[in-house]
């Protein structure tokens, strides 16, 4: 008894917390979700409302009939980058990092080393020889022009060959025993052996890739190759600003992330903890 009168306050306390910081985390969702389902004028007034007095989707309507703005087809072009993206980088990395870790050639350490170094240079430094190199090969208003220099990941690398140097040595042997090379022990026993890591980056390359908005915009100079971040920033301009439409966009690209967090959220921990990165 004296245990459990002990446990209760820290309990009490913990479910605090814990509804605090839940709190914390779906107040920008109701205050976004408000704002869209309200006039400009309602949002714009000083007086606060908890709810829109009354609904509406005039938000969502301006969304998808502006001439000017393609949302529709950004949306599109959205998902086709990150749907490609996210398992190409991420099959890449995987093996990448399995070669680093598991094939003993000579050089992998210093190759390794300025894999690791690249995660130190900014982005700011490579982008124009980036642009440079895309444009010259064609792919300025072109999807595969967004696509191309997000699918190497130096990050996915290093997890992945944190992983792999802990994958146990007893499965390569009874594969080289049945005859299986470095890509059949890869293809047939690591990989399969590796979904936690694979749904966890391949998650996080999704939500980065949906989340893109300076080369995409850079990239994308025709409306028809917008994606839905630069698309949605259309509605905030120096001359004019669609709330209703910004906050209705804003909803719209919220969702599919939401969806896809909640679906891998589990995998996006046991793929962290099994990369050694803890260590």
């Amino acid at each position: 008894m004296r245990k459990t009168t002990r446990r209760t306050p820290v309990t009490i306390l913990t479910y605090l917390v814990v509804g605090f910081a839940a709190v914390l985390f779906l107040a920008p969702f109701y205050f976004v979700l408000r704002a869209a389902l309200m006039t400009g004028t309602q949002i714009t007034d000083p007086d606060w409302h908890w709810l829109p007095d009354p609904f509406t989707l005039q938000g969502f309507t301006d969304l998808f009939d502006d001439p000017s703005v393609p949302m529709a087809n950004a949306l599109g072009n959205s998902f086709v980058i990150a749907i490609v993206t996210a398992p190409v980088s991420t099959l890449l990395g995987s093996m990448a990092g399995y070669a680093l870790a598991r094939i003993s050639v000579p050089g992998r350490g210093v190759v390794m080393s300025f894999i690791v170094v690249t995660l130190m240079i900014p982005t700011s430094a490579t982008f124009v020889p980036t642009f440079v190199l895309v444009s010259a090969m064609g792919g300025v208003d072109t999807l595969w022009g967004v696509i191309a220099p997000g699918l190497f990941n130096a990050f996915s690398v290093l997890l992945f060959r944190n992983f792999y140097l802990k994958f146990p040595q007893e499965i390569e042997e009874a594969g080289r025993l049945d005859g299986l090379g470095h890509l059949g022990v890869y293809w047939r026993l690591a990989l399969p052996n590796s979904g936690a890591m694979l749904a966890s980056l391949g998650t996080l390359s999704f939500i980065e890739s949906w989340n893109a908005f300076l080369w995409p915009l850079v990239i994308g100079q025709d409306p028809e190759s917008w994606t839905a971040q630069i698309a949605l920033s259309t509605f905030l301009t120096s001359q004019s600003i669609n709330l209703p439409a910004l906050f209705a966009g804003a909803v719209v690209t919220i969702l599919p992330l939401v969806a896809v967090f909640l679906f891998a959220q589990r995998y996006i921990v046991q793929g962290i903890a099994a990369s050694g990165m803890k260590d």
